[in-house]
């Protein structure tokens, strides 16, 4: 994709939203719902907008919307395209490219992921402190545009500090307020930190595998939000990143892994996913 692609589909979305947009998320696998919070929405298919890919795995629903929360204008991205369904590298990372030809300047990504820590259980979330990226292709190799930014962008801090400390506070005040409300028999911090790993899919990882990277120091496993967050940074837009932890990963159980699964701690977690969302982006 050309640089002219992404300002042409930038200029289309504008064009249906005529707000400034400072702030972008992007939902993973059944976390969806959130796209419904936003008020006054605009949604764009993804067939609408200028070279963009379709989604085609269950629980992305394949949109753009566009709308306010908390006073704040926000483009949440309902579904992402994945490496492993068949697309280029310069396809995964487009909307990202888009974001910043809009003018965003904070990336929220999210994903579904497994776990690698016994103890970060299902419907926990993480914050990804530093990623891995293990899917045997870098999202900037090619011919680079400087418009974009440089050649060999630094990776020092691609999750943005001041970002987390934000993610932080607000999971802190949700945990220290459900407690008080009784929601929650004891304060349990649900937002733990650690190191995200990706990888290319479709296949979930086998147990000698997930040993191997557990071993390497990967905290959460997934198929995703490595290149958008490169993307990101390569243009300097700040990137915050959230785990949705779906499952225990391979060999630690002794059971087998599915979508299914994937998809209903998603939706057994979104209350709370959603209220840190909104928390977070109203103080950005």
């Amino acid at each position: 994709m050309s640089y002219e692609n992404a300002v042409e589909a930038a200029d289309l979305i504008k064009s249906k939203y005529p707000h400034t947009i400072k702030t972008a998320v992007v939902l993973g696998s059944g976390l969806g719902a959130f796209a419904d919070e936003l008020q006054n929405a605009v949604k764009l298919p993804y067939e609408q907008i200028p070279h963009f890919s379709r989604s085609t795995v269950a629980g992305h629903a394949g949109q753009l919307v566009l709308g306010e929360l908390s006073g704040v204008h926000v483009a949440v991205q309902q579904g992402r395209f994945h490496y492993y369904e068949g697309y280029e590298m310069h396809q995964v990372m487009f909307p990202a490219r888009v974001f910043g030809r809009m003018g965003v300047e904070n990336l929220i990504l999210t994903n579904a992921a497994g776990s690698v820590d016994p103890e970060m259980k299902p419907g926990s979330l993480m914050l990804i402190t530093d990623h891995m990226n293990c899917m045997g292709v870098n999202p900037l190799r090619g011919k680079n545009d400087e418009r974009y930014g440089a050649r060999f962008p630094d990776m020092t801090q691609v999750y943005d500090r001041d970002l987390q400390k934000i993610a932080d506070e607000e999971a802190t005040a949700i945990a220290h307020e459900r407690f008080e409300k009784g929601r929650d028999a004891e304060r349990t911090d649900f937002l733990h930190r650690g190191i995200y790993c990706a990888l290319s899919g479709p296949t979930y990882e086998t147990p000698s595998e997930v040993r191997m990277y557990r071993l390497l120091g990967a905290n959460a496993l997934g198929m995703s939000t490595v290149p958008e967050a490169i993307a990101a940074r390569h243009q300097g837009i700040k990137v915050l990143g959230i785990s949705c932890i779906t499952n225990l990963a391979a060999g630690m159980t002794g059971e087998n892994i599915n979508h299914d699964e994937v998809m209903e701690t998603g939706a057994r977690v979104a209350d709370i996913f959603k209220e840190l969302l909104r928390r977070i982006i109203a103080r950005l």
